[in-house]
């Protein structure tokens, strides 16, 4: 079963929280603050992997889960971190946001990875807040929650050659001709209801794989029939192989019929007609077929100064010739692909001067806001330090608002009126504030 589109739910690790412990002897009774670091929480990694054929695997498991890291230990000890998720999918998955506006990545390369949830920071233990002034804490950091959220995948066939046509032109039986794939063949419309894969091997080793993309009919790039479904998978084939029927045995016109594939591949993406094309002429077995394919040729020849290609998938007359002037596209393609410029990537020159925030600024920026009854403050450093630190803890929120002070929280805060009692929400935490 052929599978192109999925939804998942992605949970990386907690980070484990840090240890309140001392370091006791004979001589010092009082202790060493010596708690260690929680562990990190484990990643969710997105792979490519050419064993991947389908998103078929994601029908019956949805939700992934990294493991949380452990806690910190005694004597300093960093606790463990949390074990990684790996989720392999095939080779031109496309990544995108629950919403499906956001595209995260495209995984092309076998082996190509993507952190796609990132687990959460280790809380420090007690000896990492040990200084002049607080020589012997009692309080560690809670571990950072890890990120999740839902995804969806869409599948886009990674194939050289894209065949395209009108349903019953006969894309399944020449695919089954010229390469192993075996593909269901009946004489109606929509037998194939799924793309199929296809490698053809040419005897100088110029092996390509060719992708019979379920028939197209008018109205595709609108949803009618399957089109709209299987546009999208001739988006990534290097070249188009677009089969008419020329019999005269269905009442169609193969002329309209090209100008019809051509007008909705068009408006589904204008640059699927740029893409390189071969036209191949099928079924010239039949009665009338050479007398057709002789008009047809005539036609392209005086309308696009283009030729096409004879062939019967049923007898394999032809078929030959084709793959041989396919696989010599291909090759033209693939050398006017890689033909990049030499030479080292040039510096760009910045025409107008530009304010350049380091990591560190973006980690401290935030911003207050009164939102009806609460003191709204957001941003990065300061939701991660009220979201790791124990509000139960005494020690540990003085340790906070001394960071909100050191930031210019406070500060802020009081600027916008703020009185003792009145309530501070930092992403998921909230408490009174207190002068």
């Amino acid at each position: 079963m052929f599978v192109d589109e999925a939804k998942i739910w992605v949970k990386a690790g907690d980070g484990g929280k840090g240890c309140v412990s001392f370091h006791r002897t004979k001589v010092n009774k009082v202790g060493i603050p010596d708690g260690g670091k929680g562990g990190k929480g484990g990643d969710v990694i997105l792979k490519a992997s050419r064993d991947k054929s389908s998103l078929l695997d994601f029908q019956n498991r949805i939700h992934f889960r990294a493991d949380n890291g452990q806690a910190g230990q005694t004597q300093e000890k960093q606790g463990k971190d949390g074990q990684d998720v790996m989720v392999y999918l095939p080779r031109g998955t496309v990544v995108r946001t629950e919403e499906g506006e956001q595209v995260l990545v495209h995984l092309c390369q076998n082996g190509a990875e993507y952190v796609v949830a990132r687990g959460g920071r280790g809380g420090r233990g007690n000896a990492s807040f040990v200084s002049q002034r607080r020589r012997r804490p009692r309080f560690a950091e809670k571990g950072e929650k890890g990120e999740e959220t839902w995804i969806n995948l869409e599948l886009r066939l990674m194939a050289d050659v894209g065949i395209v046509g009108f349903p019953n032109v006969g894309k399944s039986t020449l695919l089954s001709r010229i390469s192993a794939a075996r593909p269901k063949i009946a004489e109606y419309p929509f037998t194939t209801l799924n793309p199929v894969l296809g490698v053809v091997r040419v005897a100088d080793d110029r092996n390509f794989v060719v992708a019979d993309i379920p028939g197209l009919i008018e109205g595709a790039h609108l949803g009618h029939g399957l089109g709209l479904k299987f546009l999208k998978h001739i988006e990534r084939t290097k070249v188009i192989l677009h089969l008419l029927d020329v019999s005269g045995t269905t009442g169609r016109d193969p002329l309209s019929d090209f100008d019809a594939i051509r007008k909705e591949l068009s408006q589904f993406d204008p640059a699927l007609n740029s893409k390189p094309l071969l036209v191949a002429a099928n079924k010239i077995d039949w009665d009338e077929g050479g007398h057709n394919f002789r008009q047809v040729q005539r036609f392209f020849r005086e309308r696009y100064e283009h030729s096409v290609l004879p062939v019967s998938a049923l007898t394999g007359e032809g078929l030959e010739r084709l793959v041989e002037a396919l696989a010599d596209l291909l090759n033209t393609v693939e050398r006017e692909h890689v033909s990049l410029p030499e030479g080292p990537p040039q510096p760009i020159e910045l025409k107008e001067k530009v304010k350049v925030y380091t990591a560190a600024s973006e980690e401290d920026f935030f911003k207050v806001e009164k939102r009806n009854d609460k003191f709204v403050i957001e941003g990065k450093k300061v939701e991660r330090l009220a979201a790791m630190t124990d509000l139960d803890n005494e020690e540990a929120v003085q340790y906070m608002n001394e960071q909100f002070d050191h930031l210019g929280v406070n500060e802020e805060l009081k600027k916008l009126g703020i009185k003792e009692g009145d309530t501070v929400a930092i992403g998921e935490v909230e408490f009174e504030f207190v002068e």
